[in-house]
């Protein structure tokens, strides 16, 4: 059965950074991409966790500017500092399942995300699919 979003969704980044902050939560990133980010920033791996990760359940996450509405720590001026090394749960945004699952989860995301909107092109079905399948770990919310 083909999902409700078969013919494609309308979407565009804008790279507004509205999708780093506002939430606390979790953005997972792999020992890969732990490494990618390190060289990106000049900075020895050990040095680069200690500095802007946190453990959880045995898995690393991006820290939080927790003072600042939580912002993603690599979030300045609402610009990405890592864009070019982001980890694929940034890359894959907005095709969360959580986001998709429904026409009112897609609205709902939509408030928060102006590339959202009907002036956006359409992204395939196939396109949106791929995304879906690329992703390591779901998101999660903060407890």
């Amino acid at each position: 059965m083909k999902p409700w979003y078969k013919k494609g969704l309308k979407f565009a980044c804008t790279e507004c950074g509205k999708c780093c902050t506002g939430q606390p939560g979790y953005v997972w990133v792999t020992e890969e991409e732990i490494e990618n980010i390190a060289n990106f920033l000049s900075l020895p791996v050990n040095k680069f966790k200690r500095q802007y990760l946190r453990q959880k359940n045995n898995r690393y996450a991006l820290l939080e500017k927790r003072s600042q509405n939580y912002d993603c720590v690599f979030l300045k001026g609402n610009k990405c500092q890592i864009y070019k090394v982001r980890p694929l749960q940034c890359q894959t945004y907005p095709w969360w399942e959580a986001n998709i699952k429904s026409k009112k989860s897609w609205k709902n995301t939509a408030q928060q995300c102006e590339g959202i909107n009907d002036d956006a092109p359409v992204v395939p079905l196939s396109e949106i699919e791929k995304n879906l399948t690329l992703r390591e770990f779901p998101c999660e919310k903060e407890e």
